[in-house]
This record gives structure tokens, sequence and C-alpha cells, in this order.
């Protein structure tokens, strides 16, 4: 994640920095010597499990952070939790990317381009010449390998990422290099050759204004982009929690009592929260980005209080009015209304 410029795994170079692959993280934590000293050889593989799931944790917490300020907005927030990432304080805990955790490396890599999509001088390549936009398409390109099959969601965000790489060098004047864009992002093929050619006519006749622009926009683009987090996190499960029952065998990891507060901001951050304090086992359907706004519209339209009217007139699968109402004091809580 330090370098942020490999087009073939971008950002993964660096990964699992000050400890050995060979090393598990329970050797790292006891040190030199000391693995299993206290505990025998099972309690020293469910401790590395039990550090695994953690860190795991941890990636999808960044990842649902990321993913969540960048659908409502929030540069400043979206900024800080980048900076997190790109300072490598996840990823250093990673022993190993495991293969399920690689799509989740390349959302977040590919909406840090994205957010920067405008600003050119902006570079995550070796290559000075690649502008954000085509180091996201490169990015992207990763996520859909990680697509069991293409769907027309991930054809037209690859199509509006092409078009707004070269109208966002137009807007700014640079009609030159949004002819370079071009050569670069369509060689000498028939693949997108009716793209390629529109383009380039629209480049020819200086017009960062054309309506072509206006219907593929930067903003569709985003629109398209904010569909996709959702998908991903609606489809995203809590395996990771299915082995906290195992992890939590090991003494040092006795579930603490966990206080109102924290069950909100898991909630928030989209885990599965049991109802009735825990006594019953069946989970509560995670909050959606499109379900918060829904609130909020709600909210604004009818009033604070009025749950049941909000609830019916938006969908919020199968919730009640008692979940609207603690969702919407988290939400003052966390100060995301």
């Amino acid at each position: 994640w330090a370098a942020l410029g490999s087009t073939a795994a971008p950002g993964l170079s660096g990964y699992g920095s000050g400890l050995s692959r060979s090393q598990s993280p329970a050797a790292a934590v006891a040190g030199p010597g000391e693995e299993g000293a206290e505990h025998g050889p099972a309690d020293s593989l469910l401790l590395a499990e039990a550090e695994t799931v953690a860190v795991g944790w941890m990636l999808d917490f960044s990842c649902r952070c990321l993913c969540r300020h960048f659908c409502e907005g929030r540069r400043r927030d979206f900024e800080w939790h980048r900076d997190v990432t790109q300072s490598e304080c996840i990823i250093k805990g990673l022993p190993r990317i495991e293969t399920h955790q690689m799509k989740t490396v390349y959302l977040c890599q590919f909406l840090m381009r994205i957010a920067e999509g405008k600003t050119l001088d902006s570079r995550f390549e070796s290559d000075q010449k690649i502008s954000p936009l085509e180091s996201a398409l490169s990015v992207w390109s990763l996520l859909e390998q990680e697509q069991s099959e293409p769907d027309k969601l991930h054809e037209d965000i690859c199509r509006l990422i092409c078009i707004q790489a070269v109208a966002v060098h137009m807007e700014k004047g640079y009609f030159k290099e949004a002819a370079e864009v071009i050569e670069r992002l369509f060689p000498e093929s028939e693949l997108n050759e009716t793209l390629r050619m529109k383009l380039a006519m629209i480049t020819k006749q200086k017009d960062p204004y054309h309506p072509f622009f206006q219907s593929f926009s930067y903003n569709l683009m985003v629109d398209k982009i904010k569909n996709y987090i959702n998908i991903f996190l609606n489809e995203k499960t809590n395996c990771r929690l299915l082995k906290l029952p195992n992890v939590l065998k090991f003494k040092s990891f006795a579930p603490p009592q966990v206080d109102a507060q924290a069950w909100a901001q898991m909630n928030l951050l989209g885990k599965a929260v049991p109802q009735n304090g825990g006594s019953n086992r069946k989970l509560l359907p995670r909050w959606t980005w499109e379900e918060d706004q829904k609130l909020k519209e709600g909210v604004k339209k009818f009033g604070v209080g009025k749950w049941t009217k909000i609830l019916l007139h938006y969908n919020f699968n199968n919730r009640t009015d008692v979940m609207l109402k603690d969702r919407w004091r988290t939400m003052a809580k966390l100060n995301i209304i």
C-alpha cells in the first residue's frame, strides 16, 4: 500500500513488513524463544487464528469506512481513513493476504484513485503520465477478475472511467494530453473502436462541454460506483464472525461486557447485531447506505419521532419502527445525520 503504484497487484509489494513470512503472528507477539512458553500448541494455534481474524476485521473496518465516507461525500473523513490505510497500519498486521481479502484491498485502492480523479497532479503509478483515473481503471480490471462473471454494471463503470479520463484533461484545457490518454486506453485493435473514434473526434474539436460528456458525466460515474459499493457491502459475508466461537475458547479472548454504544458502532459498520441483548441468536440485517438515506429523507419529510409513518412510506427490509428510532439515535450520536 505504501507505493500504491503497481498495476499488476497495486500496493501489495510491501505487505507484512516486519514479520517473516514463515513466522506466525503468535511467534511475533511472544518474542524469540517464548512461543508456547505460556500456552500449549493448541492454544498457540488458536492465538494465531484469533490474531488473523482480528486483523481481517480491521481490514474490513477500514474498507467499510472508506466506502461509507465516499458514498456520503465526507471527503475529510475519507482522506483520514485513506491516510491510515496508506500508512500500512492495516496491511502490516496481515501475515499474508488471503484470496478472499484481495477484492477488499482492490476496492480500497480503487476508491483512493477515484477520489483524486480530477486532481491531475496526483500520481499513483511510476509513470508520471498516468492520471488517477487511468490508474483506477487498472485496479478496476483486477476487481473484474475477482468477479465470477462480468456484468453490465462493471462494463458501464469501465466505459465511464475511460470517458472521464479523457474529459477531465479536456476540462482543464489539456487537449494534447487527452489525445495521449486515448492512445493509452485504446491500443490499435477493434475492441471499443467506436468509443475510441468518438473520443478522438471530440478531442480534435477541443470541446470539453460536448453533449457526449454531459450524457456520460463524472457524476454518473460516481453514482454507478456507489451502486457497486452497495452491492459489494451487501454481498460481503460475515464469515469471520463464524470463527468467533472457536477463537473465544482461548482464555485471553473471553468476550468483554459490550456497552450499548459499542453495539451501535458495530451496527453502523454493517456488523450483524444480536437482538434482545444477545439472548436471541437471530441476527438483524445490516443497515445499508440506501436505508440510511431513506431514513434521513423520511425524517426531513415527516419529522423526528414519526417512525411508523416513515416506515409506511419507505422500504426498510422488514425493520420495525423501534429499529428506525434506534438507528436514528445511533446516527445522531455519531454525527452522520
